[in-house]
């Protein structure tokens, strides 16, 4: 499955709402339901094409002026093209055909007045476009898939009734003699509403990207649950594998998954391997930039793991050239006192440190040391932490009397805290003696 070209597709949404025959009763949700669609469709960071490649024909009584601009938008599509309408179905002449009411049409004389789903259908197969998918939300739209639906075979005239070219698929809101609904208190058309729902909401346990096939799938266990009329589908090639658009709700299951294997990864690292950890956790960082979005709070914490990874592996300069823009969005996202862009600010000094810019990492140490003191109080571990690392630092810039000072301060507390034979307090000790022992063969 694959999400269409956004420059090489476009969408046809055609809908009446208002009606000049007194047979044909207005339907209001038709108009809410075309707004939201298009909407939908054209929003930057799930739609499936730009603004400028959704034609819109709301509440358009002409019929040239309707197939002239059917006809500029399919003649444009490389790779899909999606055709819509909600209106009134209407059936007329000797066979019993569909037709698509406009504002003008007759309900007695269609005909002569109303868009021929013949035409539509072969305006659609005319088009350029690789994948073909034509949505009918109308009464009797059924009849716009033939009678071998779902067997496959043959009408007897040697071609497959109404679509019968390589990658198209119809879906229709009711059978052939059925009437579509518009049900009271609802601002859609009952199917059009369900479909805008699943596209809003996603499909919970579905997968990443729902296609045409996922969509029929879903409105019809949906529409039976609560006793409306089935959709009907065919599908000719590959067209029913083609996406309509990003499963909103399959963040709500691929997110615990990804932070799972982000921990992982993580626990990789500290076991020694960094540079696993940090190839793991680039393709994380990925999945979870595609699937949560940049600014999710898991996709910063896994672009502060993958990058204290590299520091880990021994490429602190390239950890700390992706620290700067995340301690960026961090601070525009979560504010200067969160503890995730506190410690990014740590991890970013240490690297600078490590990359040779000790005097940078200094002051960057000082100002953090300053802040997680007010933040988290003088003798949090976090605190600590850095009022360590800012001594370790200073030993490399000629702050060698500063550096015992801290450390002394460090051990103490520490010992305190945690005990003498913590390993962190060990640690500090380490470190003291190593000054000291420096500025005694000095």
């Amino acid at each position: 499955m694959r999400l269409p070209d956004p420059r090489r597709s476009r969408v046809v949404l055609i809908g009446a709402s208002r009606y000049t025959d007194p047979q044909l009763p207005d339907l209001p949700a038709v108009e809410k339901t075309v707004t939201d669609l298009a909407g939908l469709l054209t929003e930057p960071a799930h739609g499936l094409v730009p603004d400028g490649h959704c034609t819109v024909l709301l509440d358009d009584g002409d019929l040239r002026t309707v197939g002239d601009r059917l006809r500029s938008a399919v003649a444009g599509a490389e790779d899909l093209l999606l055709v819509f309408y909600a209106g009134h179905g209407l059936v007329a002449g000797r066979r019993h055909g569909l037709y698509l009411a406009l504002p003008d049409s007759r309900w007695e004389a269609p005909e002569f007045n109303s868009l021929e789903y013949d035409k539509l259908r072969d305006a659609v197969l005319d088009s350029p476009a690789e994948t073909k998918v034509v949505i009918l939300d109308c009464c009797f739209s059924g009849r716009a898939v033939g009678d071998s639906l779902g067997t496959g075979t043959d009408t007897g005239a040697g071609r497959i009734d109404q679509l019968e070219v390589a990658g198209t698929y119809v879906l229709t809101s009711a059978q052939r003699d059925q009437v579509a609904l518009a049900l009271p208190g609802e601002e859609h058309t009952a199917f059009s509403g369900r479909l805008i729902r699943l596209l809003r909401e996603g499909m919970a346990g579905g997968p990443e990207l729902l296609t045409v096939d996922d969509l029929y799938r879903g409105l019809r266990a949906v529409m039976a649950a609560e006793g409306l009329p089935a959709p009907l589908n065919r599908g000719v090639g590959t067209a029913g594998s083609i996406a309509l658009g990003i499963n909103r709700a399959f963040a709500g299951t691929a997110g615990p998954a990804l932070r799972d294997r982000q921990a992982a990864a993580v626990e990789l690292g500290k076991a020694g391997d960094w540079a696993g950890a940090a190839e793991r956790l680039r393709g994380i960082v990925d999945e979870q930039t595609r699937i949560l979005g940049a600014e999710h709070a898991d996709t910063l914490r896994g672009r502060q793991a993958h990058a204290h990874s590299l520091g880990g592996a021994g490429s602190p300069a390239a950890a700390a050239g992706l620290l700067r823009p995340l301690l960026a969005d961090q601070l525009r996202l979560l504010g200067p006192d969160h503890e995730d862009t506190l410690r990014t600010r740590q991890f970013l000094a240490v690297n600078l440190g490590e990359a040779g810019h000790r005097e940078e990492a200094v002051g960057m140490f000082r100002v953090l040391l300053a802040d997680r003191g007010r933040v988290l109080g003088t003798d949090h571990p976090h605190t600590l932490r850095t009022r360590h690392l800012l001594a370790r630092n200073l030993t490399f810039t000629g702050g060698r009397a500063e550096a015992r000072a801290l450390l002394r301060e460090v051990a103490a507390v520490r010992e305190r805290v945690l005990g003498a034979e913590h390993p962190h307090t060990r640690r500090a000790r380490e470190d003291l003696a190593g000054v000291s022992d420096v500025r005694e063969v000095q």
